[in-house]
């Protein structure tokens, strides 16, 4: 039987990566969702909805009753933690109500989430995270979402997971949160101004441990686990599999821009970085790149929000190689592989 994938938030960083991952695979097809919608293509097509408008879900959804497989990967930022339970919280349940009941062969609803379960945004946590640690106090919508998952799942056939990357690493564009493409416009606009590369972070971040998690190695593991039995109903760390610090990696980063660097200075990359659109539009004129907007390539509050953790980061990713998921991806090898890529497609110089 041909597997149907219902992708929600299919053009961030996470989900366009995961659709590219399934139609690769033989027995999938992929129905897309975002309000942007996209181009259909043999394999694949696209339905443009407003996940907050449960009218518009209704009725946009009514008729896709051959999902088998909902890859839920949306996401809304909102000023404070607070703010963000309410529309995240909503858009899950917007799309399961409408699917679920008529998705007589529905057999797993996978839910994209994040450290923020382990309180890794408020500060110092317990590392490695493991996925059996203690909650902490809400406000916090990952975890609604798994209570909501949790709850519906009971006498059904159904099962879910709850993935849970760490700093996830692709060339996707428009999204709030891609840390490469920041590295990566940071770099390029301090070269065209003859500075040096330096960690734009707290004192404190540079030499704290960090990972992270390819989005090409994510699909790969979020399909496993949508699919293998011994994953229902579980949640799962997915990582690399290495560690780096930002001191030994910084370096090596602005050796692949053949730049120097200098000691790093604490600064806020929204705040330096605002005034570079017109720059930004001098350099793809000089270097004939792709006539992207300067706000889908920066996504400066995401790296002030990475570059402040002064304190370790990391998860511990051995429940999912005991389950059976053993793909692994060398960091700094990643870093330089989506920089080519990043060049390729005429991103930056």
């Amino acid at each position: 039987m041909k597997n149907t994938a219902l992708v929600v938030g299919a053009n961030g960083v996470i989900g366009s990566n995961l659709i590219q991952h399934l139609l690769t695979l033989d027995d999938w097809q992929v129905i897309g969702l975002s309000r942007r919608g996209g181009i259909d293509e043999e394999k694949v097509r696209y339905i443009s909805v407003d996940l907050l408008d449960p009218i518009s879900c209704k009725q946009k959804l009514a008729s896709l009753n051959e999902v088998t497989h909902i890859f839920y990967t949306a996401f809304q930022d909102r000023p404070t933690w607070a703010e963000m339970v309410a529309p995240n919280l909503a858009m899950l349940v917007n799309v399961v109500e409408a699917v679920e009941p008529i998705a007589k062969d529905l057999q797993h609803i996978s839910l994209m989430q994040g450290y923020k379960v382990y309180g890794a945004h408020l500060g110092p946590f317990k590392t490695p995270a493991k996925e059996s640690d203690a909650g902490h106090m809400p406000p916090e919508f990952n975890v609604d979402q798994q209570e909501f998952l949790e709850k519906r799942q009971i006498g059904n056939n159904w099962t879910w997971s709850a993935i849970r990357p760490s700093v996830v690493a692709g060339t996707a564009l428009g999204n709030p949160m891609n840390l490469m493409l920041v590295i990566a416009v940071y770099a390029s606009i301090s070269k065209y101004l003859n500075l040096p590369l330096r960690f734009p972070g707290k004192p404190g971040a540079y030499d704290k441990l960090m990972e992270m998690t390819d989005a090409n190695l994510l699909a790969k593991a979020t399909v496993w686990a949508a699919t293998s039995p011994q994953c229902a109903n579980q949640a799962l760390n997915i990582t690399n599999g290495d560690l780096f610090r930002w001191n030994d990696l910084w370096p090596k980063i602005a050796t692949y821009f053949q730049m120097e660097t200098a000691p790093p200075l604490n600064m806020s990359l929204q705040t330096v970085m605002a005034d570079k659109a017109n720059l930004w539009q001098t350099m793809q004129e000089k270097y004939n790149l792709a006539a992207h907007s300067y706000e889908d390539l920066s996504a400066w509050a995401f790296g002030d929000g990475v570059f402040s953790w002064d304190y370790d980061f990391f998860g511990d990713g051995s429940k999912a190689r005991r389950l059976g998921f053993h793909e692994y991806l060398d960091t700094e090898q990643m870093f330089y592989e989506l920089f080519d890529e990043m060049k390729l497609k005429k991103i930056i110089p």
